[in-house]
């Protein structure tokens, strides 16, 4: 009886031990960067990282609105989208998390991909954003001469992909599918566009990117034209070192 106590108690504190450190080595993270600091990273280091809140983000559109839950737990790709169009470099870096995610391989379920965007824009033209960073990749799947100009083209806001072409781009598969978006877009508080402008010292740049931390820590940041395998690299080892999120 005794034994059978002992060990009881053991798989108490084994299971309590497996909950609480994670949540250690994150907050560890949070208040000790040189840990960071000592390994060799490819982004730039944000110290000390930038705390936000869940109200600083609030859904741009009835899908990112369903979709808030997503945030919390998670590694974030943030994409930020300053202005009131997303041009060529913030097209890239849109299509760049994309890429990025699909190279996590078994890690991807614990990364989403957030873009704010920090300006009201109607309708039609944000639903260009989201419907070429769903259908853009397809181009770039290919070598063809046909396949890059229109690729190269799209990136132009002036240039929109309308329903024929977005049909021709699908082909045979389910619309539904296809067109699906990991994107979750939200709108960003005045606090936290504040704090993303003090990370800059006032410069947000279009394509550029930001790493958060399951705890809403912003922890590193990516010049616009960054490479998806530099902050790959950084984001396995964040991965590795904290199994939170």
């Amino acid at each position: 009886m005794i034994n059978q106590q002992k060990k009881n108690r053991a798989l108490i504190l084994v299971i309590f031990g497996m909950s609480i450190i994670p949540f250690l080595i994150a907050l560890a993270l949070k208040d000790n960067s040189w840990v960071l600091k000592n390994s060799t990273n490819k982004g730039q280091l944000i110290t000390p990282v930038v705390a936000t809140e869940r109200s600083d983000f609030t859904g741009f559109d009835t899908f990112s609105t369903k979709n808030m839950d997503e945030l919390p737990g998670h590694w974030l790709l943030v994409n930020v989208i300053p202005k009131s169009s997303c041009n060529k470099a913030c097209l890239e870096a849109l299509l760049k998390t994309k890429q990025l995610r699909l190279m996590l391989n078994k890690e991807l379920p614990r990364t989403r991909r957030v873009a704010i965007v920090f300006n009201d824009v109607s309708t039609d033209v944000a639903s260009q954003w989201w419907l070429k960073d769903t259908l853009l990749w397809r181009l770039r799947k290919t070598d063809t001469k046909e396949d890059e100009s229109l690729y190269s083209r799209l990136l132009g806001a002036e240039n929109k992909i309308d329903d024929a072409l977005a049909a021709k781009m699908i082909g045979q598969e389910n619309p539904e599918f296809a067109l699906h978006s990991d994107l979750i877009r939200v709108k960003p508080s005045a606090g936290l566009v504040k704090k993303l402008a003090g990370i800059r010292k006032g410069d947000v740049s279009e394509g550029m990117l930001f790493l958060m931390d399951p705890m809403g820590n912003l922890m590193m940041q990516y010049e616009p034209g960054f490479d998806p395998y530099n902050v790959k690299s950084d984001l396995m080892h964040l991965l590795r070192i904290s199994q939170i999120g």
